[in-house]
């Protein structure tokens, strides 16, 4: 099982928009991307919440069968679509992918 972590920072405004809406419009687009590819597993998408601690705005959990899962989703049409929008409110991010017994 592969497991596959990002999380993002956004800019304050970009793409017309403040923070909070570009939030949760990659939230919808990433969404869309639930049980996109074979052997993907758990999908989740949360903006930060608020009165919870959060250094972050935007997070996405992932779990794929393997690599070639990983890979089928990281590649599938639905999920390149929504780069351009990502990296044009984003500000930061991290990624973590690592293999659990």
């Amino acid at each position: 099982m592969l497991k596959h972590i990002v999380i993002w920072n956004l800019k304050d405004q970009a793409e017309g928009a403040d923070k909070a809406s570009n939030a949760l419009k990659a939230k919808a687009l990433l969404d869309a991307c639930k049980g996109l590819v074979p052997g993907q597993h758990a999908f989740e998408v949360a903006t930060n919440a608020a009165g919870l601690g959060c250094t972050a705005d935007l997070i996405l959990y992932s779990e794929f069968e393997d690599e070639a899962a990983l890979k089928a989703y990281q590649t599938h049409p639905t999920h390149v679509a929504l780069k351009p929008f990502l990296a044009a409110i984003v500000s930061g991010r991290q990624c973590m992918d690592y293999i659990i017994d």
